[in-house]
């Protein structure tokens, strides 16, 4: 066929190849049309919901659950492949998860079929892999977490983060009205220019809460409300004690909780074992409302190797900042400690 239209009149053959082309794209956007309607994109109306009111939707913590959790992990590489498994690990004898994750993917990349979510096949080469519409629509999970890209004001503004919240929070809710819903809140690379632990102390309010939470609850038929998991806001508070104190253990500055590089040189953005233990400690904190200090602090990566593991001081430094931050975060649903 493409012989044929290469011997055609030159003028024949560009207006073959533009028909084609509008073509493709009209069908792209039929394509992603029916989507649309088979999973219920047209988004509920906005109700009034200022700050205070949104805080108020967390005044009560909620109950902690009756016992092990199935959890489904929605996100890219700062949820990765061993931070689940260590989870697991923490959480003990029933716990399981399956996940969905991509290289840098936003919300709406994981709901839209026709969007390409980069290192899909890559990320999701491991047996705890289901793909996220027909795991959500089973309704067998007691938890979806989901998380968003970074730049966050790049998500928000070109990808509608808090649209794509609602529709995953309303599907999980859908399939199963018991189900949990959490944000998990990250964070930017180390050499951002604005400030790494200025971005975390800014951001969590201005962009997590206030563009993607917030617009969430305010649309109708949610089904509750969405839960917040602090990732960021754990790890600048260990770092500032780390930092303050000159070292704790075998962490002595913020680079010792992230990854390097195939070369050799700073991973910016990525945990590396430690920083995956610290998020792990954060999640069961979370989602099992029990405190973390005194849990093993050796454990394995999701390939079965010992991962690296914080000294005996520096695990319980971070599992006793994990409960402090969670206890004291009302968008946990956890009960502030003593309360």
């Amino acid at each position: 066929m493409l012989l044929k239209i290469k011997r055609l009149n030159p003028v024949v053959r560009m207006s073959m190849l533009v028909f084609a082309a509008v073509l493709a794209a009209a069908l792209v956007v039929l394509g992603a049309k029916l989507w649309h309607l088979r999973y219920g994109e047209k988004l509920a109306p906005i109700v009034a919901l200022d700050a205070d009111l949104a805080d108020a939707v967390y005044f009560d913590p909620i109950l902690p659950p009756e016992g092990p959790l199935r959890v489904y992990h929605l996100g890219h590489s700062l949820v990765g492949r061993d931070m689940p498994a260590m989870l697991a690990q923490l959480a003990g004898k029933g716990h399981a998860f399956d996940s969905q994750l991509g290289w840098g993917t936003a919300l709406r990349a994981h709901w839209e079929p026709l969007v390409r979510i980069n290192g899909y096949r890559r990320e999701n080469a491991h047996p705890n892999h289901q793909p996220a519409h027909k795991a959500i629509e089973s309704g067998t999970y007691d938890a979806l977490i989901v998380t968003e890209m970074v730049e966050i004001r790049d998500a928000i503004r070109y990808f509608h983060s808090g649209d794509y919240l609602f529709l995953w929070a309303q599907a999980a809710r859908k399939a199963n009205p018991e189900a949990r819903v959490y944000l998990y809140e990250t964070w930017h690379p180390l050499d951002d220019p604005e400030g790494w632990l200025e971005r975390l102390d800014r951001d969590l309010d201005l962009y997590w809460e206030g563009e993607i939470l917030r617009p969430a609850l305010a649309r109708e038929g949610l089904g509750g409300p969405i839960h917040v998991i602090p990732g960021g806001q754990v790890f600048a508070a260990l770092v500032r004690e780390i930092e303050a104190r000159g070292g704790v253990g075998n962490a002595a500055r913020r680079e010792d909780l992230f990854a390097l590089n195939a070369d050799g040189t700073q991973d910016m953005i990525h945990f590396n074992d430690l920083g995956a233990y610290l998020m792990a400690l954060t999640h069961y904190a979370v989602l099992y409302h029990r405190s973390p200090v005194g849990l093993p602090h050796q454990l394995r990566r999701a390939d079965g190797t010992a991962a690296d593991a914080p000294d005996a001081e520096l695990a319980r430094l971070m599992q006793e900042t994990v409960w402090r931050i969670v206890t004291n975060y009302p968008k946990t649903g956890v009960a502030q400690a003593g309360g």
